[in-house]
């Protein structure tokens, strides 16, 4: 068993919750395609501001982010800091961030396995 208990999410302001309902209000009632897609870009909204853009630019393919990106409303490096809160418990962000270029991991030039693995400190 990890111990969380030294593991913090940063509680968001009224004006942020305020802020992050409004963008999900207006994505569902804006959205038309398949339900999964408007589920992953949620999902991305929620995981981006814990863990950074930086973590999700490992995670997706640049063509996933600009679609969940349009389906938001958002761009993710406006949206969210280079490096979330958890950004270390990435896998992929760790080895990546320990490479010569950064970018090269990214666009897999530099190949990462687990790129997408979350786990403990």
């Amino acid at each position: 068993m990890t111990d969380t208990a030294n593991q913090t999410i940063p509680k968001l302001p009224p004006e942020e919750t305020q802020r992050y309902m409004e963008i999900i209000e207006k994505s569902v009632l804006n959205f038309r395609g398949q339900a999964d897609e408007l589920e992953n870009a949620i999902g991305m909204l929620m995981i981006g501001r814990i863990y950074g853009w930086r973590v999700l630019v490992i995670v997706h393919n640049k063509r996933t982010i600009k679609k969940y990106e349009e389906i938001l409303g958002i761009n993710i490096r406006e949206m969210f800091p280079p490096e979330g809160p958890l950004a270390h418990k990435s896998l992929g962000y760790k080895i990546a961030s320990k490479v010569s270029n950064f970018w090269k991991a990214v666009s897999g030039d530099i190949k990462i396995e687990n790129r997408r693995e979350i786990g403990p400190k």
